[in-house]
Formats: structure tokens, C-alpha cells, sequence
């Protein structure tokens, strides 16, 4: 579309095309094709002397900022005669939109000194807010947002959103709530800014209730905006708050990709994987395009519930679209790959890669590693070191945890040692606990409480988790009993600790002890979360848990499955497992044959 002729008198055919050119150069790979035209300009119309002149100039800067030559827009502002403050807010927004904050602060605080044309105005002050939270300059906005008051411009909402975000992510969350509770009129723009400040003010239940406030109100409705602001908040939520996030994400009439993102991220951080793959499939049913952020998502759930299908024609997805060259979805593609079992498509993406960063190198050692492949891990660990990738705090997490599993114990120690002397990366609790899970299934139980105590920060529930399970490995009842009473202290509702004590009494034969054990859950409420597996099929992931016949085929399935095992000879019944038969027997009223841990599957 051509240029509106009454913003450019006297423009000849050539500069609206020209023009029409300048506005098409969006990205970096634009620029040479921008200078060409901005060239062909100054000779046609003679800049600066054309009557349109400061409006192209205008356009030029906005082209330059597009297109990441933040250089060159400041040299047309610098070199135009006629200024004003639209050109200031132009400039400052590209600066903005790059991150580059400080540079965006030293442009606005030169601007008083163009005179009364270039003076900041309502676009002007959100942007110069907006720089101040992102480099946490606490004092420069609070200056800022008084001559906002003086000039009665604090009642701007834009002003008042950047305002309330100023505060927040500068340390000052109650102070942007008051301004919050003192505006006249609150758009949804308004709650976004609130709870998406307490968010990154780490109050998370504060953001949740504003949130819930908003949607009691029903106006203004929530909108992309609304679910992106809320999901930092919504690691580790609580069942019920996710329930009634995705309630609202159901309300919302136009979900644009934003909101889909939003309610997969949240799925996902929150370990309901199932969920995650069930909400992409219907994302791909009402036919919105997924974009890398998508992807990159689901992939890790795809993996978590091995929906290996879907994750193939995920792959295939980013070959089509050409995305192999994000780094992020290729270390996703690996995750996902690993977690299915399928070792080798794995190592033929990352193979495949161009280039890798330190994640990428991490993804594939972990998934040697999660293989029992120690040796192998080791060989892509020091391979990655020849070619001068410097290994981050993750990668020793892996490394150590590839040696664990291969049973290397001596070179885990050396690994584990070299992170501090070699690579100055103090240890966390993840390399603690990998070290004492190393140690212990090597069974040097009594070397691995040693090194508990020697521990310079405060062991958590991992690491006396990873210990009373080689106890229990290794049938060492003195030290699973120390085990055990730290980690009931720490984490006195977690079932699968209470098995592993009830497992080691097991062992040793002291029966009236794993009656206690039992009958300590009970008091407590606390039951044991029965094992679960997933199956995908068409547009759902059916999730099966032991002994469960909720599913309304069930009968149909566990008589198939009965037919098969009983068919191939694979199947042996334990004592344990003949109990189980009968319990789901007097429960049903029929004989089935569910494959649950107490089954065991032995090839002939």
C-alpha cells in the first residue's frame, strides 16, 4: 500500500515506491537493501530539503531499529535538522525492543536538552520506565514517574502500566500495588502488569489472587496477555490453581498462540505431561500453528509420557517448516529421543547438528548415561572438552550421574573433584546427591554417610533419598534406619520413602516392623501411589495405573493382555503377584491379568 499522500506532498512515483521498500525491511538480512534505498532517497528527494523529509526520516530510523542497525538509526536522528520528539520515541523503542536499556536512558536523557520540540511525552516516559525496571534503576524511575505526576501524565495508562512494572521489578511490589488500587480506570492491561509484577516479585500467591480477581470481576476479561503474566507463577502450583487456570484458558473465546503456550508451559513445569500432549493434540485439532516455542514445549512431555508417534511427527513438523537450526529444538528432539529409548535417533539429531552449545553436548552425555552407556558418556564428555566446550554445572550433574549408572566409580570421583579444582564450579545439592547415589550402588554405603556429613551445605531429602535406596540395594539396615529418620524429618508425607524402609524391613525379615511401617501410613493418610503407564493411541494418551479398571474398555484390554502373556509363555506369577490377582479378583468378580511391578516378564 502506498504511503497516505497528505503525509508525503510532492513524492514522485520512485520515492513511494522507495518508501514502500523502507517499510518491508524488517530484519537484519534487510539492511544492505535498506541503505540501497536510503541512498536512492537522499539523491531523488534531496533530503533534508523535501517537504516529507522528516516523516521519511521517521520511517528510516524505525527501518534501521527493525533491522538491528541501532547505529545507523541514530545517525539519521543525529543528522536531521528538524527533529522532534516523535523521532526520540522511535529511536527509544528500538532500544528498548533490543535490550539495550542503558543506551535507550542516556537517549531520553538527552532529549530535554534538544529544546521544547524533542521534550518526552506520554509515548516517551513508558519507555524510559520500562528501562529503568530492566536495569533495576530504582531512583532514576522514581524521578521519572514524579515529572510524570507534575505534568499530570501519571493518570496515562500507559504511563501507569510501566509505572506499576517499574515498581515491582525494582524491589518496591507494594508500592505498585497501591498505584494498582489507586487508578480511576483499570483496563486488562492494568491486572496484567500487576500480577506479571508480582511474579517477577517472587509473590506468587499475591499474583495468583489478583488473578482470581480478575476473573470474579468478568470485566474486563482475561486475555494471551493475562496468561502469559500468571505463568511464571505457576511452577510448583497447586492442583487447584492450575484447575482454575485452565478453566479461564478455556473461557477465552479467540486463544491466540500465546495463550496455548501459556497453558501447555504450565502443563509442563507442573510435570502433568499427559495433559501437556493431550492439550497439543487438541491445539493441532483446531488447527492453530504451532510456532518453536510450541515445540520445544511439548517435546519434553512427549518424552516424559513416551508418546513416541507423536513425537515423530513433531520432528518431521520442524523439518518442513525448517527449524533444525534452532538449537532449542534440537536439544528438545534429543531429550525426547532419549526419554523413549530410542538411543540411536538421538545421537543421529545431535550428529546432525551444526552447531552445539554446552546444553546440547549435556543432552546427549545424560542420555548415555540414563542407558547404562557410562563408557561412552565419558568419550563424549572429553570429546567435548577437546573441542573447547567449557562444561557448565549441569554437565558434571550428567556426568557424574553417566558414571553412577555404569558403576565407574573412581572416575565419578575424579569428575567430581575436577569441577572445583579444574573448572571453579562449586558443587550443589545435585552433585552431592549424584555422589553419594554413585558410592552407593558401588556399596560403599559407609563412605557414602561419611561423605553426608562431611557435606558443606545442609543435605536435603535427595540426597538421604539416594542413600536409604542403596541401603536398601545392599541390605544395610544401621545406616538405612540414620537415612530414614533425616528423610522422614524432611519429608514426613513422601510415600516412596516410607516403601524403601518398609522394603529394607522386608529384607531382613523383620515382618513386625514392615506392619508398623504400614501402619504408620495409615495413621498419617499417606498411601503409596500405585505405578503408572501411558499408551498413546489416535488424539489421547491413555494412562493405565496398577491394578486400575476405570478405563471403559479394561475388560476388553486386560483379557487381550491375559491371551497374550498366557499365549507367549512369558508370564511367571509370584506369591506376591498371585496375591494381587486375587485381591483384583474379589474386587471385580473376575479373573484378569494385569501387567502391574508385581508381574514379572522372563524371556525364555
Amino acid at each position: 500500500m502506498d504511503p497516505p499522500r497528505s503525509l508525503f506532498p510532492a513524492l514522485p512515483p520512485a520515492g513511494h515506491a522507495l518508501l514502500r521498500l523502507v517499510d518491508s525491511c524488517r530484519a537484519a538480512t534487510h539492511l544492505r537493501a535498506l541503505r540501497a534505498a536510503h541512498a536512492r532517497l537522499l539523491f531523488i528527494l534531496r533530503l533534508p530539503s523535501h517537504p516529507a523529509s522528516a516523516a521519511i526520516r521517521v520511517k528510516l530510523i524505525q527501518a534501521y531499529a527493525a533491522c538491528a542497525a541501532l547505529p545507523a538509526a541514530r545517525a539519521v536522528l543525529d543528522s536531521s535538522p528538524d527533529r522532534s520528539t516523535v523521532f526520540f520515541n522511535v529511536l527509544l523503542r528500538g532500544l528498548t525492543s533490543a535490550s539495550l536499556h542503558r543506551d535507550a536512558l542516556f537517549l531520553f536523557a538527552s532529549m530535554q536538552a534538544q529544546g521544547p520540540a524533542c521534550f518526552p511525552d506520554h509515548y516517551t516516559y513508558p519507555l524510559a520506565l520500562k528501562s529503568c525496571a530492566a536495569t533495576n534503576g530504582l531512583v532514576l524511575g522514581l524521578q521519572i514517574h514524579s515529572s510524570t505526576a507534575r505534568l499530570g501524565l501519571d493518570g496515562n495508562l500507559f504511563v501507569a502500566h510501566s509505572a506499576i512494572s517499574m515498581y515491582a521489578r525494582c524491589g518496591r511490589p507494594d508500592d505498585a500495588y497501591q498505584m494498582f488500587e489507586e487508578m480511576q480506570y483499570r483496563d486488562v492491561v492494568s491486572w496484567n502488569a500487576m500480577i506479571s509484577g508480582f511474579a517477577h516479585a517472587g509473590l506468587f500467591g499475591r499474583a495468583m489472587a489478583v488473578f482470581r480477581e480478575l476473573v470474579a470481576l468478568q470485566c474486563p476479561r482475561p486475555d494471551a496477555g493475562t496468561m502469559a503474566s500468571i505463568l511464571p507463577s505457576m511452577e510448583n502450583a497447586r492442583i487447584e490453581d492450575i484447575t482454575f487456570v485452565r478453566e479461564v484458558f478455556d473461557d477465552i473465546q479467540f486463544k491466540g498462540l500465546i495463550t496455548w503456550n501459556a497453558m501447555l508451559a504450565i502443563y509442563a513445569n507442573n510435570e502433568m505431561h499427559v495433559e501437556a500432549v493431550e492439550l497439543f493434540m487438541r491445539m493441532q485439532k483446531d488447527g492453530i500453528e504451532p510456532d518453536a516455542v510450541t515445540l520445544a514445549t511439548v517435546l519434553p512431555s512427549c518424552g516424559e509420557v513416551s508418546a513416541l508417534s507423536l513425537g515423530k511427527r513433531i520432528h518431521e513438523t520442524i523439518k518442513n517448516k525448517r527449524m533444525l537450526s534452532s538449537m532449542l529444538l534440537e536439544n528438545a528432539l534429543m531429550d525426547m529421543y532419549a526419554s523413549c529409548g530410542c538411543l540411536k535417533e538421538a545421537r543421529e539429531v545431535f550428529d546432525s547438528m551444526g552447531v552445539r552449545d554446552v546444553v546440547s553436548w549435556t543432552s546427549i552425555i545424560s542420555a548415555y548415561g540414563k542407558h547404562g552407556l557410562g563408557r561412552e558418556a565419558i568419550d563424549l564428555f572429553e570429546k567435548m572438552l577437546g573441542l573447547g566446550q567449557e562444561p557448565d554445572s549441569i554437565a558434571f550433574v550428567a556426568i557424574i550421574a553417566a558414571c553412577s549408572h555404569a558403576g565407574l566409580l573412581d572416575v565419578g570421583k575424579r569428575y567430581f573433584y575436577s569441577m572445583t579444582s579444574g573448572y571453579h564450579i562449586p558443587p550443589t545439592v545435585e552433585h552431592y546427591t549424584c555422589m553419594v547415589d554413585l558410592l552407593g550402588r558401588a556399596g560403599c554405603i559407609s563412605e557414602a554417610y561419611d561423605f553426608i556429613m562431611m557435606m558443606p551445605i545442609k543435605p536435603n531429602e535427595r540426597v538421604w533419598g539416594a542413600l536409604l535406596g542403596a541401603c536398601r540395594i545392599h541390605s544395610n539396615m544401621d545406616i538405612g534406619l540414620l537415612a530414614a529418620d533425616n528423610l522422614l524429618r524432611l519429608a514426613p508425607k513422601q510415600t516412596g520413602y516410607y516403601v524403601l524402609l518398609s522394603n529394607i524391613y522386608a529384607r531382613a525379615g523383620r515382618w513386625a516392623d514392615v506392619s508398623t511401617v504400614r501402619s504408620v501410613m495409615e495413621s498419617k493418610g499417606i498411601k503409596k501411589l500405585p505405578g503408572v503407564s501411558n499408551a498413546e493411541l489416535g488424539d489421547r494418551v491413555h494412562t493405565f495405573h496398577i491394578g486400575d479398571t476405570s478405563h471403559p474398555q479394561s475388560k476388553m484390554i486386560y483379557e487381550k493382555l491375559g491371551e497374550l502373556l498366557q499365549g507367549s509363555g512369558k508370564l511367571v506369577i509370584t506369591q506376591r503377584s498371585r496375591l494381587h490377582f486375587m485381591m483384583l479378583k474379589k474386587k471385580t468378580g473376575r479373573v484378569i491379568f494385569p501387567y502391574t511391578e508385581h508381574t514379572e516378564m522372563r524371556h525364555p
